[in-house]
């Protein structure tokens, strides 16, 4: 009898041993996972905020509630310690590599059916399920672009395209993905680059030649132009002068430089007077 009651406290002690309370915090839900006999797999039920006995032959899983934002990069300080980038061909075959983000979310009501799919937490999901999606979508979709436009103004249709295509492709499994975003700059092989380079400086210096060429027929036309404005309003002056004259000139008869001689006299007469007609001065005659 003694033997038994120490066997049934060895497994109590076990049981309490190998089990544990475990807390689903604020901003997760839970899942609880069978790993042995007749119930193996996902329960049913999402685990909300608060304590939970985990047994042994159960685990359990969290799943923020919130967005999650994460980085695959090449560098070891951000992100993951290993090389995470992402390495893609162009149309052309051009190997090329590239950082990226991305922000996720979890559907609190597809959380299990998501686990039953794929058997991964968080951080699996993230590093094989997104990152594999990622992977596919910029293969397949660089693939029908040039290099030239993958490194130059084609960079945000491309990883714009791989958003859309990751996101529609994830969506009915309750992962969220609300962004994919570009991280400094597409790498791609430095012989290529430098050529790329020097095109664009020369397509600039061009452009900035013709800017020079239109800038100084400009100011040109605008010289002629004021020139021409100037010589137009010396030959308006001068048409309207000679008009004038002309004018003036028919207007002076005989009579009227009579009338205005008369207008003039101050009544003292010269023994003649010059001009068309000559006055007698009869004063002087005796």
């Amino acid at each position: 009898m003694k033997n038994f009651f120490y066997l049934i406290a060895f497994a109590v002690i076990a049981l309490t041993t190998t089990s544990c309370r475990s807390k689903v915090p604020s901003g997760y839900v839970g899942i609880k996972v069978y790993q042995f006999g007749s119930d193996k797999g996902v329960a049913n039920e999402v685990l909300g905020v608060g304590k939970y006995w985990i047994g042994i032959n159960e685990d359990l899983f969290l799943f923020p509630t919130y967005q999650v934002n994460y980085v695959y990069t090449k560098s070891a300080t951000e992100g993951s310690p290993e090389n995470e980038e992402f390495t893609f061909q162009t149309k052309e075959g051009m190997e090329c590599s590239v950082d990226l983000g991305v922000s996720i979310q979890f559907e609190v009501s597809k959380i299990a059916k998501m686990f039953q799919k794929y058997k991964k937490g968080v951080d699996d999901i993230r590093a094989v399920v997104v990152r594999n999606e990622i992977r596919d979508a910029l293969n397949k979709i660089a693939s029908y672009m040039p290099v030239e436009s993958v490194y130059g103004e084609g960079k945000t249709k491309l990883v714009d395209s791989v958003q859309n295509t990751v996101k529609a492709s994830l969506l009915a499994d309750g992962i969220e993905i609300n962004k994919i975003y570009l991280i400094g700059s597409i790498r791609i092989p430095d012989a290529v680059k430098e050529a790329l380079d020097s095109k664009v400086k020369m397509t600039q210096e061009a452009q900035r030649a013709e800017n020079e060429v239109a800038k100084a027929k400009a100011e040109a036309d605008i010289a002629t132009a004021k020139a021409r404005g100037r010589g137009d309003s010396i030959l308006i002056v001068a048409e309207s002068q000679s008009k004038a004259n002309e004018m003036l000139s028919r207007s002076i008869t005989p009579t009227l430089v009579s009338y205005r001689a008369v207008e003039k006299w101050s009544g003292n007469l010269s023994l003649y007077s010059g001009g068309s007609v000559p006055f007698l001065n009869l004063g002087n005659v005796k």
